[in-house]
């Protein structure tokens, strides 16, 4: 009886990973206008202002990862503004005095990281929509 309810289910699991393939194939061939469903649906859902494009020069992967490149060194610049406020207030205590060159070391560190990122990012993005275009 497990057996048979077993198999029964992956019957219906598959039967349904099916239908639902050959809907989505079936919606993604309807044209209209030129474009496919999927096309004239994601227009649909497109805000006004929102870049059409993935990459480029206003792409999405372009604004995504410049912004958290932004918010990377912008944490790194307060942990540098941290860290020199903790080696002027350490009173000349060898323990706090190593650990506020850390934290100064680790910020520098986590900056030049940020910068190298950027940097990259907009390398492999430019030169992508080059070979592109």
């Amino acid at each position: 009886m497990n057996k048979t309810v077993k198999n029964i289910s992956q019957i219906l699991t598959g039967t349904g990973a099916v239908l639902c393939l050959w809907i989505g194939k079936a919606m993604s061939v309807y044209a209209d206008e030129g474009k496919t469903a999927v096309e004239k649906g994601a227009e649909m859902a497109r805000a006004s202002g929102m870049p059409t494009d993935l990459i480029g020069d206003n792409g999405v992967f372009g604004r995504i990862t410049n912004v958290i490149l932004l918010a990377i060194g912008l944490v790194s610049v307060i942990m540098l503004i941290y860290g020199g406020l903790r080696y002027i207030l350490s009173g000349g205590d060898s323990k706090k005095v190593t650990d506020a060159k850390n934290t100064i070391l680790y910020a520098i560190i986590g900056l030049i990281i940020s910068l190298l990122a950027y940097a990259i990012v907009n390398f492999v993005l430019t030169s992508v929509v080059g070979a592109t275009a």
